[in-house]
């Protein structure tokens, strides 16, 4: 993820926490776990704007490591059909998000949340190619949404041990590699070959459905 994106995605966070001024209650928290592969997540929360109204608003900024697809594939897909060397692949993705919560009023348990909000992915998948000399990124940024339940269990007055469950949908976007993209739309840049999108996504693990299971601490100032 660019300096540029990173500063924004702070400052998106740093709105949440500002508003903590103008809040009744304001909680930050860190959780970890699967997250479309082994993932973090810092939030902040603000709610209590009135009495007796029911919707939080949290901001949170993501990082997950991911399977990032086929090398040899990569390779033939975005630069050549060169085979030489050993691949090793790596990828992540940076998220950030902005989510509406609503408590609800179950017996039994006082502190769960729906969730539901718009997702921001910065994704890279890089493929690395020992004895051929080659060493490239795929990258891909898409705008999605997601769904899930939390659950808050009091350890303190302040502190809450916090279990997240949810899943995230990102529509297909356009994959950046090398000088070559290729978008959904059939648009491609200096592709290769005859190879198009369809070609492109099914060798790139962008991501789709990213289903999450996170457990964290939250601090309630």
């Amino acid at each position: 993820m660019s300096n540029r994106t990173m500063r924004f995605c702070i400052a998106i966070l740093a709105m949440g926490f500002s508003s903590a001024a103008f809040a009744t209650d304001f909680s930050a928290g860190l959780l970890m776990g699967y997250k479309g592969g082994a993932g973090v997540l810092l939030t902040g929360t603000v709610a209590g704007f009135a009495q007796g109204f029911p919707l939080a608003f949290e901001f949170g900024i993501g990082h997950s490591r991911l399977d990032p697809g086929n090398p040899l594939e990569a390779r033939r897909i975005f630069i050549n059909d060169n085979e030489h060397g050993t691949p090793e692949k790596a990828g992540w993705m940076w998220d950030m998000r902005f989510d509406v919560l609503y408590r609800l009023h179950v017996t039994g348990m006082n502190n769960l949340s729906l969730i539901a909000g718009l997702r921001r992915s910065f994704f890279t998948a890089n493929f690395r190619y020992v004895g051929g000399n080659e060493d490239f990124n795929v990258t891909s940024d898409q705008w999605g949404f997601g769904v899930g339940t939390r659950m808050l269990f009091a350890m303190n007055r302040n502190v809450n041990l916090e279990v997240m469950a949810g899943l995230d949908y990102y529509p297909p976007g356009t994959l950046y590699g090398h000088d070559t993209s290729y978008s959904p739309d059939g648009e491609t840049v200096n592709g290769k070959h005859t190879y198009t999108y369809t070609d492109a996504a099914a060798a790139i693990n962008q991501p789709r459905l990213q289903p999450a299971l996170l457990v964290g601490i939250g601090y309630t100032f």
